[in-house]
């Protein structure tokens, strides 16, 4: 009973944290669209760092001192793709679309797991599930016609839709890259010294992009609900959602996460007609279907 009590909890964890992200690329990150990207992408890591550094800093600094050289260039890594590239082209991406195509661009992200598992077959030697290309061509086709419909891309009349699917797709490889780069060094660090290092690492990167850009101006332009705005993500979608996610997963099997990470597509359409009126069309309520029915069937396939 013990047992199946902690898989109702593994799953509801994971069920929230997924929703969670979804909040975040429908209502919270689109609302800070007035402020410059790398200084958004720099806000968003250095204050859930700086909280971090006040509970557990000298000790995770202590951990990272001792961590062989070769980890800490993937924690680079992880940091440049993941942290820094990946977030800087997903939060681009939500500013382009003006508050109109936010579940399409979100949903996108779900293509996160055809890159990583590619990536994981030629950096470490992992095999490929069953049908792993049919699916991904499968997948491919589902996030066409959640983009563009049964249209040509030239005829969707939809503005931005384009470079910011173009770029929804960019972050997906980048998030994709840092789960491979994320495999080879977790079997030496706790989760907490990786989160850390992580964001430490992110930290740096964005804050000379930041400071390359001139984009400190924007601190003076910050409004009191933007900072709330801040704050919010960093209470619920950011660093706090992750770690939820990743309690939860200690209880229940990648398959059964993979199931209740369908919170993540669901809330996105949700709040996207909650906050902003917006509604698929059935033919792109059929493209996330078939989208998001193969990246389940690659994540259930995959050993």
């Amino acid at each position: 009973m013990i047992n199946v009590n902690k898989k109702y909890l593994g799953a509801g964890l994971v069920c929230f944290a997924a929703s969670l992200w979804g909040l975040d690329g429908i209502v919270l990150t689109p609302r800070l669209f007035k402020l410059g990207v790398p200084f958004v992408v720099f806000i968003l890591h250095v204050i859930p760092f700086l909280f971090m550094s006040l509970l557990f800093g000298k000790r995770e600094m202590n951990n990272i001192k001792v961590l062989p050289k070769k980890d800490l260039f993937y924690y680079f890594c992880i940091a440049l793709f993941g942290g820094t590239l990946g977030t800087l082209a997903i939060v681009k991406a939500l500013f382009l679309v003006n508050f109109q195509h936010l579940t399409v661009v979100t949903l996108l992200q779900k293509c996160q797991p055809i890159f990583a598992l590619i990536l994981a077959r030629f950096l470490l030697k992992e095999k490929l599930g069953k049908n792993f290309f049919f699916l991904t061509i499968l997948a491919l086709i589902g996030g066409y016609i959640m983009t563009f419909e049964f249209k040509l891309p030239e005829s969707t009349g939809s503005g931005n839709i384009l470079p910011a699917c173009g770029l929804a797709l960019l972050a997906a490889f980048s998030f994709g890259s840092s789960t491979v780069f994320g495999k080879r060094i977790l079997t030496n660090s706790s989760f907490l010294t990786a989160l850390y290092t992580r964001f430490f690492f992110t930290s740096i990167i964005t804050f000379f992009i930041v400071l390359f850009n001139g984009d400190f101006k924007y601190l003076l332009e910050v409004t009191p609900f933007q900072w709330g705005i801040f704050f919010t993500i960093m209470l619920t979608s950011g660093s706090m959602a992750i770690m939820i996610y990743y309690r939860g997963l200690r209880y229940i099997d990648a398959s059964v996460a993979t199931i209740c990470e369908l919170a993540f597509p669901i809330s996105s359409v949700l709040f996207d007609y909650i906050f902003n009126g917006n509604l698929l069309t059935l033919q792109q309520f059929i493209g996330a279907t078939i989208l998001v029915f193969a990246i389940i069937a690659i994540g259930k396939n995959q050993k």
